[in-house]
């Protein structure tokens, strides 16, 4: 038990829901302190419920970042929602993401209508008010609290910092009290498969523009260790992935002329992997074409969805 004059430590879940591209995995970065979800300015590009550990020391949240939830046009699209909805039936907290920079559109009311159905606390918050005048700031938080029944309305700047530290507090007082639920070196409980296959996906995403985003899956098809024959007490990782693409025509995109996108996207992924796990990494990427993978259910499966 804590004492008296010690206020009891706390720890839950808080999810983040907004519209695609509201803001929400950069969010999770900044409160986390580092990179677990990937950040792209395409929208929809978080498609599994990504935890960030926020430790601080009167409490620990996680956070789980979830896909957009927006109106379904595919399988791929239905299932996703279906994520968002079975995440939010089991947190401690929800926070609600709207942007600064554009005015409150049916995406966000979609939203709004979904949270009423939600048990727990909603925290508001408007994202990146460094993209937006004070004065559309301000409009945005009166539009905002109007929207649903918030706990709390909070104007935050992920990239800047603006008010991140402060969100983080207020989550913390809406858990309940409890032990940590992970390990304080512990900053996400993503697989390193997956988080693998996420740097690839972003790295794609950065190089290919609109044709591809969502027809773009990554499986990683082979993960082998070795000890490093340069270095001594260095490992050596071999990564064999496979770039999955729904037409022919969208493969050359990622191709590029004699292989130049692909090999971009190789070098910018495996930097990346080589600070996430320590070790020198070979990288081996293939683009197939897996047919309209987003509306049939066993190529769903097989990609991980």
């Amino acid at each position: 038990m804590s004492s008296p004059d010690q206020s009891p430590h706390r720890s839950g879940f808080a999810c983040l829901v907004g519209r695609p591209n509201a803001g929400k995995t950069t969010l999770t970065n900044a409160m986390v302190g580092e990179k677990v979800g990937i950040v792209s300015n395409r929208p929809q590009t978080t498609r599994h419920a990504i935890r960030g550990v926020v430790h601080r020391p009167g409490g620990q949240l996680v956070l789980v970042d979830t896909p957009g939830l927006h109106k379904p046009k595919s399988l791929l699209g239905r299932r996703l929602n279906d994520v968002v909805r079975d995440t939010l039936s089991d947190v401690d907290v929800v926070v609600f993401c709207i942007p600064a920079d554009q005015p409150v559109g049916t995406g966000d009311r979609f939203i709004a209508r979904q949270l009423r159905e939600v048990k727990a606390p909603v925290v508001v918050v408007v994202t990146k008010t460094d993209a937006a005048s004070k004065k559309q700031v301000a409009e945005q938080l009166m539009a905002a609290s109007q929207l649903v029944e918030a706990a709390e309305v909070v104007p935050v700047s992920a990239v800047r910092g603006d008010q991140v530290e402060l969100l983080e507090d207020l989550l913390i007082g809406l858990l309940p009290e409890g032990p940590p639920l992970y390990p304080e070196e512990q900053t996400t409980d993503e697989d390193t498969e997956r988080q693998i296959a996420e740097l690839i996906r972003e790295a794609a995403l950065e190089k290919v523009f609109q044709e591809v985003p969502h027809s773009l899956a990554v499986t990683i098809e082979e993960l082998d260790r070795r000890p490093d024959p340069k270095r001594p007490d260095g490992e050596l990782v071999e990564v064999h992935a496979l770039l999955h693409v729904e037409r022919p025509s969208q493969k050359p995109m990622l191709l590029g002329k004699g292989g130049s996108i692909i090999k971009q996207i190789g070098t910018e992924a495996r930097q990346g992997m080589e600070t996430l796990l320590g070790a020198r990494v070979h990288l081996d990427l293939h683009v197939t074409v897996l047919g309209e993978w987003q509306d049939d259910p066993k190529k769903l499966n097989r990609l991980g969805y």
